[in-house]
């Protein structure tokens, strides 16, 4: 197999993740940070994500996977000979001017470049480049190695051939790529949830429910149907004539829901005020810290259950498929 090398740009958190996710693939894995407490302490950090996604049977090789994972001497040697460069540096459209403009000098040029950015479409930082076509946003889901969704945002002059390779290489090492078909502030994750917590700030601030109840009220109740049903597809189950049905039936309800939708208010004072005096834990870094392990362990075990159930319903499928 020919070998493939990435570039991971910044090694904070998500970068990790990335590092993680590409070795586990078989790629070959080049870190750089201008921060060099944080590069030198990602190889580390790095095989002991690896083992614990071992632990849930997520990674195969830990060990091996971890010796493809090492330190570049500068940007311009990360990014040599790389067939993708993923960045991950701060949420900052002049740093990410800067540091586009470093990549599409030193990369190859047949080398995609993908932004983690959350909040920043592609066309703010990469017009001016000779070489925008092949940059996009691939926005994913914290923390990536263990929640495999990936936004692939492109900007009006990305080539469809780039967002194409993305969507490839991103599924080939196991995320789930969708594709955000025009640039929108927030992308798509983040419109969901914010269009959730915002409504969650209202009931929380005005009183109609409990901090931990509201809590509940997702993870015990909606969460459970999402982690394997999407809202339409959720939907489509709710009533006897699928999806069509389901509008005739109660969009009258939601019409009334959504001509009162919780405002920008929601956020600002005395209503935040509210929601953060209704929250009865003070965020310690001790409690932050075991909470973060606590969210991993129970990611890593609900995607090993995923892909368990995913290779059981194949099966059955084609078990099918071969007795018709």
């Amino acid at each position: 197999m020919t070998e493939r090398k990435v570039a991971i740009v910044g090694v904070g958190l998500i970068g990790r993740a990335w590092a993680a996710i590409f070795a586990r693939a078989g790629w070959t894995v080049r870190l750089t940070d201008p921060h060099r407490p944080t590069l030198d302490a990602a190889p580390r950090l790095i095989a002991d994500q690896l083992q614990a996604l071992a632990r849930h049977g997520l990674a195969s090789d830990p060990d091996g996977a971890a010796a493809r994972v090492s330190i570049a001497a500068s940007l311009a040697d990360a990014v040599r000979d790389a067939a993708f460069v993923q960045e991950n540096g701060p949420e900052d459209v002049d740093h990410k001017i800067a540091i586009f403009a470093e990549l599409d000098r030193l990369a190859p040029a047949e080398a995609v470049l993908a932004s983690s950015t959350s909040a920043i479409v592609a066309s703010r930082f990469t017009e001016a480049l000779a070489g925008r076509a092949r940059c996009l946003v691939g926005h994913p889901v914290n923390p990536p190695h263990l929640v495999p969704l990936v936004e692939l945002c492109g900007a009006p002059w990305t080539s469809p051939q780039t967002i194409d390779r993305a969507r490839e290489i991103y599924r080939e090492i196991g995320q789930v790529p969708v594709t955000v078909r025009r640039e929108i502030n927030g992308f798509i994750l983040n419109r969901l949830q914010g269009a959730l917590l915002a409504e969650a700030f209202r009931l929380v601030g005005e009183g109609y429910v409990s901090a931990e109840d509201l809590d509940h009220t997702v993870k015990d109740g909606l969460g459970l149907r999402w982690s394997f049903l999407g809202p339409l597809e959720t939907i489509e189950l709710n009533a006897p004539g699928g999806i069509p049905d389901y509008c005739a039936r109660y969009t009258g309800f939601y019409k009334e829901l959504a001509a009162t939708a919780a405002g920008p208010q929601v956020y600002e004072s005395p209503n935040v005020d509210r929601v953060i005096a209704a929250w009865p834990h003070q965020p310690s870094p001790e409690r932050i810290a075991a909470l973060t392990q606590q969210r991993n362990e129970r990611l890593a075990a609900l995607a090993a259950h995923k892909a368990r159930q995913g290779k059981a319903i194949d099966n059955v499928q084609k078990q099918d498929g071969e007795t018709t």
